[in-house]
């Protein structure tokens, strides 16, 4: 029984993995509405009874690579009036504060290969509050928190399951799933377990398709004929009894129309819950469910098993030998991913993080063509959507697995959040890493005018372009060798990038625009539907910008130093247009001295030009435009007397004398390196001072995305006729403006915290112990930048570790979860945290950037290589 080596894994070991999402109802992909409201259209009360046009969810759920076959868990507590097969919550309209999930479920391990994952959910015994949680949630406004499971009561006394399920692979194609209840209650309780196979729904839409079957071939197997996967077998444990419908659509209780499948998608629910004659009697269909009625004594634990494998391979190896062998496995590849000084504390963050980031993959499926014109044999959609959401992405036609942001709240990809799951993904995955970062350029996900989808809410939105750096830094984990993977997504983000400059710069001043930009409408205005005429230029947009033009200028000389390509003039080309933006970002009065950041300009149709005065994160994104590049670089740029050479020439810095004196040249003739950052050296000091001051931006977690200034000083702007105003709120914000959680008015969030960092790093790589800030503000301690961003660091690996009180900060205020031993060391990843106390807020299981965290511990323990030394090391090499 062999093991690939993670990292560098077989497409064969990733036939099957955790790619089944956690909700797909209320999705953009399945809405057929006129008016585009998704919640509406498919509703959680629809989703047991409604086939699925364009993918499938479930508990604890592995599927095939192409989701052609779903194997998850279904349970029953006797009391709900229906199965529970996937996670409830409440929709964007029915939360308090949008869309939330309202269970409890963790991903507790999980190796790249998916040949060892573990997941875990409580399920009370009582029936499940769903109207309670939605009344709780009507009776709250914004300004209240988030009506949760635990404050239902359900869980009181204990009266709930645990329930753990592992899928263990012995070979690629030979899975192994295992199911564990444990009563954790005070009394003898019975638990329906219904491990659940079923094919995705792909006949219905595609009329000349061959149809697959599930059959019975005895009491406990099951025959699985798909004509692309083949034959294989499915054997559960014990003495189940097998139930068998078919994923089809029960018209007759959603639209009160005959049905055309005598058994639908909600027979096998139909059959346990009521006893309805629901299931195929001919035990044979498109879903079955193994149904196990385990009787279970306080505190007792139970198990049932099934293997699914090809029909007629020879025996495997021996269930509790597979499982034993996976998990030494992972406990080895864990063990030397962790960091030797890492406390025990530390390592199971990294762990489950890395777990969550794992789990979090989704096979995600959306033709656009082909979702706004309808399929063969079916009602054409309405015509409203030819002029609606994503008309304009005819070309998108997604097919493949993805790291998703979250399953359940974001169960879609988003391209600026992927870039943060893949920094995170290249320690342990990086061609998966690589894989991702090339996907979202390819030509049936970037359009062809260059543009990159942002989410299917609407492809069109505009978010930070941070692929370039992503790359960059996954480059640099993979240990700086595989040139090829940056020269393929070089040449894709070229065209990205020139889509940026003819789009997103209105007057070509280089100052550029993009609304909202992924910050969730951090300021007064709606960025993205300015209610006011002019356009909004843009401290961030322009810095994003900055950095992007660097991150390219760092590709480029890498490739050429590594002899990969001739890429000189390229450098070249990017050097220009940083010393465009640089002097942009200069000549047009964005710079605040006294408040020591840059802001937002509201520039009017009359000419007029109003400054948005709000102390958030926008106003420091220039700062993380920052690199250093040789000389032998320089000399060429220099000599060819354009933007760049006139960029030196305004601050008298042409000469390589005045450059060292500036201190922005380093190092011995020959081998010196220029800092190029798009905030002066002094600015950037006087933005430190107003960084790390505790009263605006420096939190005990974290830097805050709005400065908590405005906590005693609410900003207002008046422009237009419009007011509007914005204040410091570290929890959820009370503000309504761009609907659900989504305005952000505090709350540390991972990345623009790990952008800072990283910039903080890179300028320490240049000026080494020859810079030092105060830090914190008003301390009076100096500090080098290497010794800031490791406290930093240490603040955001806090959240998660149990501190001097013996709390976990992201648990906040919630005793259960931080102290009863069944629930403390299970660990969630949300998306945002509490500006002042670390509590976790918004989406409850984001994963996908707030697991960088891992990355964090490794980098802050030494194990990560930088950037810089990998390209120091290809110009010695050269």
């Amino acid at each position: 029984m062999s093991t690939p080596k993670p990292g560098r894994i077989g497409r064969d070991w990733r036939i099957w993995g955790p790619y089944l999402s956690e909700r797909q109802w209320g999705t953009v992909r399945e809405d057929y509405s006129a008016d585009g409201d998704a919640w509406r259209h498919l509703p959680h009360e629809h989703a047991r009874s409604r086939a699925y046009r364009w993918g499938e969810d479930g508990l604890a759920g592995f599927c095939d690579a192409e989701q052609r076959l779903c194997l998850a868990l279904a349970l029953w507590n006797g009391r709900d009036p229906f199965l529970k097969e996937r996670i409830f919550g409440l929709t964007g309209p029915e939360g308090n504060h949008g869309e939330d999930a309202k269970e409890y479920w963790w991903y507790l391990d999980a190796t790249p290969d998916h040949a060892w994952n573990r997941w875990r959910y409580h399920y009370p015994q009582a029936a499940f509050p769903y109207e309670q949680l939605r009344a709780g949630s009507r009776d709250r406004d914004r300004r209240a928190p988030e009506y949760e499971l635990l404050d239902t009561g359900v869980f009181d006394g204990d009266r709930y399951w645990i329930v753990e399920v592992d899928h263990v692979k012995a070979d690629p194609t030979d899975l192994l799933m295992t199911v564990r209840v444990t009563n954790a209650g005070p009394r003898r309780e019975t638990l329906h377990v219904l491990p659940t196979v079923w094919f995705r729904n792909t006949w219905t839409w595609e009329p000349e398709s061959a149809r697959p079957e599930l059959a019975a071939t005895g009491d406990t197997t099951v025959r699985v004929d798909h004509p692309t996967l083949g034959e294989l077998e499915l054997r559960a444990s014990a003495d189940p009894t097998l139930l068998f419908c078919d994923n089809e659509t029960n018209t007759e209780r959603l639209y009160d129309v005959p049905n055309t499948a005598p058994y639908p998608k909600d027979g096998i629910n139909d059959h346990v819950v009521s006893g309805a004659a629901t299931v195929n009697p001919d035990r044979r269909g498109t879903k079955c469910a193994a149904w196990y009625r385990l009787e279970v004594e306080p505190k007792a634990t139970v198990e049932v098993r099934l293997r699914l494998r090809p029909a007629g391979a020879p025996p495997g190896a021996d269930f509790d030998e597979v499982v034993a062998r996976r998990r030494q496995a992972a406990d080895e590849f864990y063990a030397g991913l962790t960091p030797p000084a890492a406390s025990a504390d530390e390592a199971a963050v990294l762990r489950q993080a890395f777990a969550g980031m794992l789990w979090s993959k989704q096979f995600y499926n959306y033709n656009v063509a082909r979702w706004l014109d309808g399929d063969p044999g079916q009602p054409p959609p309405p015509p409203e959507r030819h002029h609606g959401r994503n008309h304009r992405w005819r070309e998108f036609d997604g097919y493949d697995v993805m790291s998703m942001p979250d399953k359940w709240e974001y169960p879609w990809f988003a391209s600026w959040d992927l870039a943060f799951h893949c920094v995170a993904l290249a320690h342990v995955d990086p061609e998966f890493a690589k894989d991702q970062l090339l996907l979202v350029c390819r030509e049936w996900f970037q359009h062809p005018n260059g543009a990159l989808p942002a989410y299917e809410w609407d492809f069109g939105d505009v978010n930070p372009p941070v692929q370039a750096w992503a790359a960059i830094e996954v480059f640099a984990i993979d240990g700086g060798q595989d040139l090829d993977f940056l020269s393929k997504v070089f040449d894709k983000l070229l065209v990205n990038f020139t889509w940026w400059v003819n789009r997103e710069d209105a007057d070509g001043s280089n100052i550029f625009e993009g609304g909202f930009l992924g910050l969730d409408n951090i300021g007064p205005l709606d960025r993205s539907h300015l209610p006011v005429g002019g356009i909004l230029e843009q401290s961030d947009a322009t810095g994003w910008m900055a950095m992007y033009s660097l991150a390219m200028t760092t590709i480029a000389a890498i490739l050429h130093h590594a002899a990969q390509r001739p890429a000189l003039d390229l450098v070249h080309k990017f050097l220009e247009h940083f010393a465009a933006i640089r002097a942009a970002l200069e000549r047009q009065g964005m710079w605040d001295e006294a408040d020591g950041m840059f802001y937002d300009r509201v520039v009017t149709p009359g000419g007029g030009v109003v400054p948005v005065r709000v102390h958030s994160m926008v106003g420091i994104v220039p700062m993380l435009a920052v690199t250093f590049v040789d000389e032998r670089i320089l000399d060429p740029a220099i000599s060819a007397g354009k933007q760049f050479a006139r960029f030196l020439d305004r601050h008298g810095m042409r000469d390589p004398v005045k450059l060292t004196e500036a201190g922005v040249l380093r190092g011995e003739p020959g081998a010196r390196r220029l800092l190029l950052s798009a905030v002066g050296v002094e600015r950037v000091k006087r933005l430190f001072r107003t960084l790390f001051d505790p009263a605006e931006f420096l939190s005990p977690y974290g830097l805050r995305s709005l400065s908590a200034f405005h906590r005693e000083h609410p900003y207002t702007i008046e422009v237009e006729g419009v007011r509007a105003s914005v204040d410091y709120q570290p929890a959820e914000s009370a503000t309504a403006m761009f609907g659900g959680n989504s305005n952000w008015r505090g709350p540390v969030w991972f990345p623009l915290n790990y952008l800072v960092t990283s910039a903080l790093e890179r300028y320490h790589r240049f000026f080494g112990a020859d810079l030092t800030v105060e830090y914190p503000t008003g301390s009076g301690k100096l500090r080098t930048l290497h010794e800031v961003t490791d406290d930093l660091w240490g603040r955001l690996v806090s959240i998660f570790t149990v501190g001097p009180d013996g709390r976990r900060p992201c648990f906040g205020w919630v005793d259960r979860m931080q102290h009863d031993p069944d629930w403390r060391d299970n660990l969630m990843f949300n998306e945002y945290f509490h500006g002042d106390n670390a509590a976790g807020l918004g989406a409850s299981h984001q994963t996908g950037w707030t697991g960088i965290v891992a990355d964090v511990i490794r980098r802050r323990h030494g194990m990560v290589p930088s950037v810089a030394e990998i390209v120091l090391g290809l110009e010695e090499d050269r």
